[in-house]
């Protein structure tokens, strides 16, 4: 009688029950839910089954070798744990939801809420959820709870989109009504004289605003700064003036203009000031102050009513 060789007759025994199935180690899913043949290799597709829910996105789900152990048994998969160390890791790839769709959505929102259709948009406390790297989320607003007077507001947020489970999540903000109008380019130090390239025209939040500002760049070009301003920072016209003229401590020509007589004499100014302001200029011999207007690089004119007054010696 022949006999087939041991290999010849294993072959046959696996072509008549069925090749036996091999553990998946690592999965990498696209789909919400688990399949077994997202566990096992090998196994007619006529039996491939939903096991249950996946991982959400950037998540993943651990098999030990008890369990797949069971679901194969339940599922009639010729497989068995060769150690308690089999386990298979199902993982499922995750995208932070972009930002900017969230941003445009409440945005567009808001301005049917009655928000200005520039306002500004605020989500500090707002972390975007992770969605399938497959996926085409579409974020829709709805329930909006708006508070035109502080600002304030909340949303729900419904996110969709084919090849994901929805997200809904309540999301609150503060929305700003803006205004165009220049801005510190780079720290403007005080004293000195703002040029073309340190200024430039951009949106502003209302709310920043405490007291009258430059509303035109070419305004401020020329001008001089009185403290330091920072970056980004609108330019408040009392953090402004002129440039001075006269300094503080500056010998400076006086003159007086009276019908038919004109007189000239040297002075210390007591202040600084731009042409058209007015400082106190005190004559050295007779010790003696009066108001004048700055005219020019150190040049005052003294108003002919102008009132002598009276300073300390120091």
């Amino acid at each position: 009688m022949n006999r087939l060789p041991l290999a010849l007759m294993a072959l046959c025994i696996g072509l008549a029950h069925g090749e036996a199935a091999t553990l998946r180690t690592n999965t990498t899913l696209h789909v919400s839910v688990v399949r077994l043949s997202d566990l096992f290799d090998g196994i007619d597709g006529k039996t491939d089954r939903v096991l249950g829910p996946g991982p959400g996105p950037g998540g993943r789900i651990v098999v030990e070798a008890a369990q797949l152990g069971a679901i194969a048994r339940q599922f009639g998969v010729e497989w068995r744990p060769s150690s308690s160390g089999d386990r298979a890791v199902l993982e499922r790839l995750g995208r932070p939801l972009r930002r900017d769709d969230v941003m445009d959505a409440i945005r567009s929102a808001l301005v049917s809420a009655g928000a200005s259709a520039d306002c500004d948009v605020d989500l500090a406390s707002f972390s975007p959820p992770l969605v399938p790297v497959e996926a085409v989320p579409r974020p829709v607003v709805s329930d909006i709870d708006y508070d035109a007077t502080v600002g304030r507001f909340s949303v729900m947020l419904s996110v969709t989109g084919e090849g994901m489970e929805p997200l809904h999540l309540r999301v609150d903000g503060r929305a700003d009504d803006t205004i165009l109008l220049p801005v510190a380019v780079t720290r403007l130090l005080a004293g000195g004289i703002v040029q073309p390239g340190d200024v430039r025209m951009a949106r502003v939040r209302t709310s920043l605003l405490r007291g009258d500002v430059m509303r035109n760049a070419s305004d401020a070009i020329g001008m001089q700064t009185k403290r330091v301003i920072a970056p980004g920072q609108p330019l408040f016209i009392n953090e402004l003036m002129h440039p001075s003229m006269v300094v503080k401590g500056a010998t400076v020509l006086m003159m007086l203009d009276s019908p038919g007589i004109t007189l000239t004499a040297q002075g210390q100014a007591i202040e600084s000031g731009a042409i058209g302001e007015r400082i106190r200029v005190l004559n050295p011999s007779s010790r003696a102050a009066v108001e004048a207007e700055v005219t020019g690089p150190d040049r005052v004119r003294v108003a002919p009513s102008a009132v002598p007054m009276t300073v300390s010696a120091r």
